[in-house]
């Protein structure tokens, strides 16, 4: 990218250079005060930078990618994987646990002694004792608690989700943002081209007036700025189309530069649905619902806070055996088995006011998650609002300075030619010139503006707007 602004620099110096050159010769054939009649000073073509190797990728397409590689939309997706994982969690808590064992227990030290046939006493070591069991545990009642447990988990995935939406729309306005900046680059590129195009004719024009005696050195002198001035602001603009386009490839995550296909975006002001359903959008918007969600789940652990006063009944069964079978009882010396079955009930009478606690705990959470939900319905509404006025304001914007624009370019062309025939004054075709690029720059910052609008509604709401 370095060497890329470099080249970029050193054409512009060439541009210079070329420029003051040519000047300089003008100044050279007009000084004398009664001079004769020389040829035209040609003026030096401008020389354009070398083409960027970024490669255009349309905005769809910056979307998909960003949120692909987005730490942001990484994060959301791991979350919303975490959630669903407790969803089943708390599915599992309401089937009956079960549990395997199997052990072996090898004695060292000690014997056992028998009489043989010969009326011997002998020592028979002891074999390894072999054991299995198999174990079942299920909570009868809890007073709901599971069950509340797992309302709570539905409503934080559905919170999870909405959350990934709205990071996913996030993302899509950052890269709209950037996106939109490099469109606005590479329409000041065009605009300053297009400067320097008029700049040269009219330093011309000048030229030509000052060898055919009608004309002064200022005029010349000032068609030499004019044209310097118009390669200054390509050299700008292409250093901000570079410092545009990394900040592109940057959010997409590319190994190679990218830049911006004009073509993809297509602007359409009419387009737009009216306010009526943008608020109704507004109001099922991610932040919006994602606020609903989380008070849902308060409410669910609330009412689980609440079960703790409520007596609790467990059952569990066991059947587990042992012996001396190598093959833990599926051989020759079966095992001896024996089983049990339990039921047990419990109430905490007192535990230091931990469930008061936790009640509380859990009231002021859905507190503020109430709050929360009616902040996040009043920030929708009113930046809703301010979004359409200057939504509306924008469109009305590229209008008006579409028409200024294309005023502007046929008073220029007027000016140029009632210069060339002596009826106008360079200063006439100065402002002419003037006027012409404040109202380039102020349609292009009106496109921007415009653009960037719609794709902060179309985050607030969740949605494309087509």
């Amino acid at each position: 990218m370095s060497n890329f602004v470099h080249i970029r620099a050193a054409a512009g110096a060439a541009i210079l250079i070329a420029s003051l050159a040519a000047s300089g010769a003008a100044f050279a054939q007009i000084a004398p005060r009664t001079p004769p009649r020389p040829t035209p000073i040609p003026v030096d073509p401008v020389v354009r930078a070398p083409a960027s190797t970024a490669r255009p990728i349309s905005l769809d397409e910056a979307i998909r990618l960003a949120q692909r590689v987005s730490p942001v939309a990484i994060q959301a997706k791991g979350v919303e994987r975490a959630d669903r994982a407790a969803v089943r969690a708390a599915y599992g808590a309401m089937v009956p646990n079960l549990t395997a064992t199997a052990g072996r227990v090898i004695q060292y030290g000690s014997a056992t002694t028998r009489i043989n046939a010969n009326g011997e006493q002998v020592s028979i070591a002891q074999k390894p004792t072999n054991s299995t069991g198999l174990n079942f545990n299920l909570q009868l009642f809890d007073g709901g608690q599971r069950l509340f447990d797992l309302r709570a988990a539905r409503a934080n995935v559905g919170a999870a989700e909405v959350s990934r939406l709205g990071a996913d729309y996030q993302i899509a306005l950052d890269v709209k943002r950037q996106y939109y900046a490099v469109l606005a680059a590479i329409e000041s590129e065009d605009a300053a081209n297009a400067q320097i195009q008029q700049a040269q004719e009219q330093f011309k024009s000048s030229v030509a007036k000052v060898n055919a005696g009608v004309a002064t050195r200022s005029d010349s002198l000032r068609g030499v700025v004019l044209v310097n001035n118009a390669q200054l602001a390509l050299i700008t603009a292409q250093a901000n189309l570079s410092t545009a386009n990394a900040a592109l490839t940057r959010l997409v995550g590319s190994d190679i530069p990218v830049t911006a296909d004009p073509a993809s975006v297509v602007d359409r002001p009419g387009a737009l649905p009216d306010s009526a359903a943008l608020i109704a959008l507004a109001e099922e918007g991610p932040a919006v619902r994602e606020a609903r969600a989380n008070l849902d789940a308060a409410r669910q652990v609330k009412r689980a806070s609440k079960t703790t006063y409520l007596p609790t009944l467990n059952a569990s069964y066991s059947r587990n055996g042992s012996g001396v079978d190598s093959r833990f009882g599926l051989g020759n010396d079966p095992f001896t088995y024996n089983g049990r079955l339990s039921f047990s009930a419990s109430y905490p009478i007192f535990n230091g006011w931990q469930r008061e606690a936790a009640v509380v705990r859990a009231d002021v959470a859905e507190d503020n998650a109430r709050a929360a939900l009616r902040d996040a319905q009043l920030a929708a509404s009113a930046s809703l609002a301010g979004y359409i006025g200057a939504l509306r304001a924008a469109a009305q914007r590229v209008e008006v300075q579409q028409a200024s624009v294309a005023a502007a370019e046929e008073d220029l062309r007027v000016q140029q030619q009632r210069y060339n025939i002596g009826a106008s004054t360079l200063l006439d075709l100065l402002t002419s010139q003037t006027t012409l690029q404040q109202a380039r720059s102020a349609l292009i910052a009106a496109r921007y503006d415009y653009r960037i609008t719609r794709a902060q509604i179309e985050s607030l709401v969740g949605r494309n707007l087509e």
